[in-house]
């Protein structure tokens, strides 16, 4: 077992009593899991293969914890995305949405003592989130998530969207912890409004600060900890809110011992000081359970007050943990029903399909998508992006665990009106992420990231791949000797007519990037994101997977083909460049 450790240790000079004149040390251990999204069990249901890491694994290694410190001195947190990934979870939410949701049922089982909601979480909508927060027997935190009347009113806990939570309150061993939850507030630039409707998400700094101030006055407690689904920094940034704020919140909020987070799909174990000079630990298990983040703590205390606080943050490897039979046993009827779902038919495909071409020109697996884009909606023009980053269709049999492959999110379909310049800069602005400018043949075709690691689709490129967005039913050259903003030339309309600028045209998207998902259309096309609902045309009642499904059932035997719609020019210099960056991204 593989452990990244870092040490925080304070003195105090006074702090709530909680036994008088009692001299003690006391040990304390926390677990995080964070980004489960549907990682419940060692099989990964779209591959049919078993797979490593998993709460079924980390179990086994929280139980040995658990029993190590003992009940009242551990405690088990989660930081939310676990309602959407793995096809049990989209199983549970849509299929068998009557039973228990699977994603409570698990968390019920493991004993969780906390959990925060994930934008994930708020993606399936209210039918489904709703009753999971009713079924989730553990609190539900969600401190910046307000009824849309309290959007930044004073902390008051009936302002918080019904049945969560801004905090929950925990004692071990007379230790009192308070762990305050929050979501990234960046949930309307992804979502449509009717999927959240009457919630607001305020912005995290200022509600840390609101609800840190209403912790110490009134429950006054020993430690406190945040809980936030937000990542260490970056994301989008507006002038309301930052993406992933965890670094802002501890600088800028004195009061945190430890922020556990996530969502940004990196291992973080750092300390960061804070405007107060304190040192806080910042702890992030990255996702899919391959690890947990922990926290030991050891507090002494001298006469009844708190004298001496130990934090140690550790990272730890739970990927090859022994599966926990006694919690496989309990959910294999289930187990079973989602393998029997996944194993479905659907229709049959000629020639198998990788994301990976996607990359590096048309790619018959993304035009794939587009043309089933086009045939539902009947629009003029598509955009789609890879949703992984090294994924597989065979040919053969094409299975419902297939369309997890195929479309891995819950996304809606939507139909959009855009003049023919604003898509010229949508693709512009897609393609400025995708691609260097080349000075010479010996440069990166594509703007390359070294450093990048954990996360499949974040893995070496320095943008997210899912914002790569290419188009169907227009022909063009992406030309990478030019500068950012003037590589793309539209050649003519895929069908033979020309392409105009000033015409308004029909553009079939997800409902992501319909909704301003990696400011494609506002700070690409520049469409005000105030501006975006009054562009859709059509949008569907369902999840896109869905009616992708029913359109290769309907279909039957499918032949998937490049469109060759569009090209990276000039050939003599991308075309080595390319096989290089290639060969660095997949080996070969």
């Amino acid at each position: 077992m593989k452990k990244l450790a870092i040490i925080l240790i304070s003195t105090l000079l006074s702090v709530a009593p909680i036994e008088a004149k009692d001299n003690k040390t006391v040990k304390i251990k926390v677990i995080e899991t964070s980004d489960v999204h549907g990682h419940f069990f060692p099989y990964d249901f779209m591959e049919q293969t078993p797979i490593k890491g998993t709460l079924s694994r980390a179990n086994t290694y929280i139980k040995k914890q658990r029993k190590k410190y003992g009940e009242d001195h551990f405690l088990l947190i989660d930081n939310g995305d676990i309602l959407q990934g793995q096809p049990c979870v989209y199983w549970s939410n849509y299929v068998m949405p009557e039973d228990e949701n699977i994603a409570a049922s698990v968390i019920n089982y493991m004993k969780y003592d906390a959990e925060t909601v994930g934008n994930h979480d708020i993606e399936p909508g209210h039918k489904v989130y709703d009753k999971w927060i009713r079924e989730v027997r553990c609190p539900l935190l969600g401190a910046n998530i307000v009824k849309e009347e309290y959007k930044n009113a004073e902390a008051r806990p009936e302002h918080i969207y019904t049945g969560l939570k801004p905090y929950s309150v925990h004692y071990k061993d007379g230790v009192k912890i308070v762990v305050i939850g929050m979501l990234t507030p960046a949930i309307p630039n992804w979502l449509n409004k009717s999927i959240w409707k009457g919630l607001e998400f305020e912005e995290m700094t200022a509600c840390a600060k609101k609800w840190i101030k209403y912790v110490k006055e009134n429950e006054k407690p020993d430690l406190i900890f945040g809980l936030f689904h937000s990542g260490l920094n970056g994301g989008i940034k507006t002038a309301e809110y930052e993406e992933d704020a965890t670094e802002s919140v501890a600088r800028e909020v004195p009061g945190f011992d430890i922020i556990f987070f996530g969502h940004d799909h990196q291992v973080h174990n750092m300390l960061i000081t804070n405007k107060a000079g304190e040192k806080v630990l910042c702890v992030d298990p990255s996702c899919y359970v391959n690890n947990v983040a922990e926290a030991e703590i050891t507090l002494t205390y001298k006469d009844g007050k708190l004298s001496k606080k130990s934090i140690i943050g550790n990272i730890v490897n739970v990927r090859d943990e022994k599966i926990d039979k006694q919690m496989i046993t309990y959910f294999q009827p289930t187990i079973d029903k989602v393998k029997e779902y996944v194993s479905q038919r659907i229709g049959y495909f000629k020639n198998p399909i990788y994301t990976r071409e996607s990359f590096f020109g048309n790619s018959a697996f993304t035009d794939l998508i587009h043309n089933l884009q086009m045939s539902i909606s009947k629009a003029d023009i598509s955009f789609n992006a890879p949703l992984a980053f090294d994924t597989t269709i065979d040919a053969g049999e094409v299975t419902q665990a297939d369309m997890f492959k195929l479309y891995r999110f819950e996304n809606l379909l939507f139909v959009l009106k855009m003049t023919g310049e604003e898509i010229r800069k949508h693709l512009e602005f897609s393609y400025d992420m995708w691609c260097s400018t080349m000075t010479s043949p010996n440069d990166h075709a594509l703007r390359l990231n070294d450093d990048s690691k954990e996360d499949q689709q974040r893995t070496g490129f320095q943008y997210y791949t899912f914002n790569f967005d290419s188009a169907c039913g227009i022909d063009y050259e992406v030309d990478l000797t030019k500068p950012d903003g003037q590589k793309l030339r539209i050649l003519r309309m895929s069908n033979g007519e020309p392409f105009d600028e000033k015409k308004w045209y029909k553009v079939v998207m997800n409902s992501y990037r319909a909704n301003g998902g990696g400011e494609l259309l506002t700070r690409g096309a520049g469409i005000p994101q105030d501006s975006l609902e009054s562009r859709v045309l059509f949008h569907t009642e369902l999840d896109q997977r869905h009616y992708l499904t029913e359109e290769i059932k309907r279909l039957g035997t499918i032949d998937p083909q490049k469109n060759n719609n569009w090209k990276f020019v000039p050939e003599a210099w991308v075309k080595p460049a390319l096989e290089r960056d290639r060969k660095q991204l997949f080996g070969k």
